[in-house]
């Protein structure tokens, strides 16, 4: 490429020594012999003219190889050159007066100067015209005895040379950087064009005022429209589409054109567009264009992301939003109550927390399937839903569980009348597939920061009130309370001795007589059990029952008390059986049946004599595995009572595909029927009628006076349970009352 240049500098070239020529012809003219002036020319013009000829077939040395003779051949007419300015010194200089010869020495020192400049990329070319030049120069000003004007002469020579040398390595550096990034440029070019063919981003560039120009393919085909149509259009009202009329555009719109018109680049910027009546979301990055310092607009690069931001909103409103309901889930809720905390300590307020709890939702779900169960809380969300305003959020925590973060609660009376219109308008009947559904709703709050300066103390406090609300029955509202901890604590606490009793020899059994109604012969004995515990003296069954059901602590504890029945019952008179009350929570256990028979194996009890009573809620849960445990049981021998009969489930479809044996009439309707009560004596009456039609045995439970007793036997009850017949005593006793009527007998 050196030589190139060379090449074509033929006319700077041709100039030069024309110019050089015409200044040393002037300066000789009337001294030199016009002969020998006249021949120096024409060698001069011959000469150059041959060298000029010769160097243009260098022209496309770029597009081959040079050789090295062409470089020598190149290097010998720049001698031919010099050796011709150099006889011009020679035959010259005796002819002149000495100003006409430093005219001639300065003519050909520009010359060589010039030459360093026009024909650098070719410096070995140049030195050798100049070496050769310059020497003869300074041998004739060495004769001539202008040693100062020669040592300046030497001086510009050599500096002369150096300075060709560095121009050619600053031409070179030059060419091979402008070589290298036109490489680059083509390789660019080359991705470029790849990139837009083959990726899903596109290329955009805006002017200055922000209107598209050159149009690529693919950023015409995002927007669907041909290039032609969009260069020169609005690069912002394009993105906007109809927004544009009025002016609302999208906060992202308002943030691009923000940092556009700061001029700095930006990346990844999230940006909602719309055209042709759709939505779209676009990712943008772009840089800043500069023209000679002027701002000349924008260039970047695009690409569609809706479907990606599309995916990213759909995993994060299932990361904060419950899918059944689409309430709020724990997550959301946990945060809104964290930052309803802040807010309070913030302005010295109080915020507040709602738990609510469906009430017999269970038995809807268990009787008619999670399926209208499922449709049932869809339903129960839409009424929430519609209690709520802008400082109150909804949300559901789990199961039948919801929840309301109230972010204002500096009335109390306002949450209370929240929890009031909770429980009034979840209480209302639901249709579903035909069914009208009744349930309720219990609800518990708690204020923060007042009740807990956390999250996690004020949900837990909630929870304790609602906990003691649903104690109370129900269907109210119950706000927290600090003894309420001493009651958790206490029931942990209780807990955790429940857990050691029947290691530790706390339980035992008592056992209530059950009598004939028309003898008043003793026909059964029902197991209860008792619980002495070392650090908490006697505890009512009522209250250690339901806790030992919440922890499952009952099945190890029914086991137990199966077998000690059955072991205490094998030494009564053979006509006398045992009642074991057995809870749902055993009967959900498949090896219900298996617990049995091992209680009978181990006493050596036969199975008749072993009664086993159930509750209707039996059949709430899974009444399949219920029915199917029982039927077993009754496979074995065993019998199954139905106790409290009329206050639960109550449905006569069970009495029908199960035989029981006996049905229990609750207390409360024999204290009803003994106290006057048509309703009680209607439904004692009823239950009578209906276990004589199916062949099954009746029992009044709580008969405490004879006229009680008196009483059931009339309305036609075959069996009696209560104070006046005995009451529940520990084994020695009930051997001892064996005891006395064998004496009596006697």
């Amino acid at each position: 490429m050196q030589l190139v240049r060379v090449a074509n500098a033929w006319k700077p070239r041709l100039f030069g020594h024309a110019f050089a020529a015409a200044m040393v012809g002037w300066a000789c003219l009337g001294q030199v012999p016009i002969a020998l002036l006249a021949g120096w020319l024409a060698l001069l013009a011959a000469v150059l003219a041959y060298a000029i000829v010769r160097d243009a077939g260098l022209r496309n040395a770029d597009n081959r190889k040079i050789a090295r003779g062409e470089l020598r051949r190149h290097a010998l007419r720049a001698g031919m050159l010099g050796l011709v300015w150099l006889s011009a010194v020679i035959l010259f200089t005796g002819y002149l007066e000495s100003t006409d010869r430093f005219v001639m020495i300065a003519a050909i020192g520009t010359l060589i100067a010039g030459s360093a400049l026009v024909v650098s990329g070719s410096p070995f070319s140049t030195l050798v015209f100049g070496t050769i030049t310059g020497t003869g120069m300074v041998a004739v000003l060495a004769i001539e005895g202008a040693y100062q004007l020669m040592g300046l002469m030497a001086f510009f020579i050599a500096l002369v040379g150096v300075g060709t040398i560095q121009i050619a390595r600053i031409y070179l550096v030059a060419r091979i950087a402008e070589v290298d990034s036109k490489e680059k440029s083509e390789v660019v070019s080359l991705l470029l064009r790849e990139f837009e063919e083959n990726e899903a981003d596109w290329l955009w560039q805006v002017d200055a005022s922000r209107r598209v120009r050159s149009a690529s393919p693919r950023f015409s085909f995002a927007l669907g429209k041909r290039p032609e149509e969009l260069e020169g259009a609005s690069f912002l009202q394009l993105m906007a589409g109809d927004a544009w009329e009025d002016g609302k555009f999208p906060p992202s719109l308002h943030e691009l054109a923000e940092v556009m018109k700061r001029r700095e680049s930006f990346s990844n910027l999230i940006v909602k567009v719309t055209f042709g009546g759709q939505v779209r979301w676009w990712e943008l990055s772009g840089t800043p264009l500069f023209v000679d310092g002027a701002f000349a607009g924008f260039r970047g690069v695009g690409s569609d992301v809706t479907e990606q931001r599309e995916s990213s909103e759909k995993i994060a409103y299932l990361a904060r939003y419950d899918t059944l309901t689409n309430l709020p889930n724990r997550l959301m809720l946990t945060e809104s109550l964290g930052d309803a905390l802040q807010y309070a300590r913030q302005w010295r307020t109080r915020c507040a927390f709602l738990m609510i709890d469906l009430d017999r939702f269970k038995g809807v779900n268990d009787s008619l399937g999670h399926l209208v169960g499922d449709r049932l809380l869809a339903q129960v969300s839409r009424r929430l839903k519609d209690l709520m305003d802008k400082s109150t959020l909804c949300g559901r925590l789990g199961g039948d569980e919801f929840a309301i973060v109230v972010r204002d609660a500096t009335d109390a009376e306002r949450v209370d009348t929240i929890a009031r219109k909770v429980i009034e308008q979840l209480s209302q009947p639901y249709e579903i597939d035909r069914h009208t559904l009744y349930i309720g709703a219990s609800v518990g709050s708690a204020f923060g920061p007042r009740d807990g300066s956390t999250v996690e103390d004020l949900m837990r406090n909630a929870d304790l009130a609602l906990y003691r609300a649903k104690e109370e029955g129900g269907s109210s509202h119950y706000g927290y309370e600090p003894r309420l901890h001493a009651t958790a604590e206490e029931r942990r606490k209780l807990e955790m001795a429940l857990r050691r009793a029947l290691d530790d020899g706390e339980l035992s059994l008592n056992f209530q007589p059950v009598v004939d109604a028309k003898s008043e012969a003793i026909v059964s004995f029902e197991a209860l059990m008792r619980w002495n515990s070392r650090d908490h003296g006697a505890i009512s069954p009522g209250k250690f029952i339901p806790l030992a059901e919440d922890t499952r602590l009952i099945v190890p504890i029914g086991a137990w008390v199966l077998e000690q029945a059955c072991r205490e019952a094998v030494n009564w008179p053979r006509n006398v059986r045992v009642a074991v009350n057995v809870s749902p929570e055993q009967l959900l256990e498949r090896d219900f049946p298996a617990t049995v028979v091992h209680a009978l194996s181990s006493s050596g009890l036969e199975a008749h004599r072993l009664e086993i009573e159930v509750t209707e809620s039996i059949f709430l849960r899974d009444p399949d595995v219920a029915r199917n445990s029982l039927e077993q049981v009754m496979a074995l021998g065993c019998t199954v009572a139905l106790d409290d009969f009329g206050t639960g489930y109550s449905s006569l479809g069970y009495l029908r595909k199960l035989q029981f044996s006996t049905i229990k009439v609750d207390r409360t309707f024999v204290d009803g029927a003994a106290q006057g009560s048509q309703e009680s004596l209607a439904i004692v009456r009823a239950v009578i009628a209906m276990a004589q039609s199916l062949e099954m045995a009746t029992t009044a439970e709580g008969v405490e006076t004879p006229e009680q007793a008196e009483l059931v036997r009339d309305m036609g009850c075959d069996k009696i349970q209560g104070f006046h017949f005995g009451r529940p005593m520990p084994a020695d006793e009930v051997q001892a009352v064996f005891r006395k009527q064998e004496m009596l007998i006697a």
